[in-house]
């Protein structure tokens, strides 16, 4: 699998929720994209990953 352009073993079976907590984001302050479409929040526990898949996670940072 692909992460933010980088390969990455998958430990199946992994959610978008799962990959989230062990890249060491913080749910609420990202968006994710697999495979070149935005997954909901509401979807990330139920949206499970396959080794083919490509996932593109952005963070946000807060400031002024």
């Amino acid at each position: 699998m692909k992460v933010n352009g980088k390969y990455v073993e998958l430990v199946a079976p992994m959610t978008v929720t799962d990959l989230i907590l062990n890249t060491g984001y913080k749910q609420d302050r990202v968006a994710v994209e697999l495979n070149g479409k935005i997954v909901p929040r509401s979807k990330y526990s139920a949206t499970f990953l396959e080794k083919s898949d490509s996932v593109e996670i952005v963070g946000f940072v807060g400031g002024g």
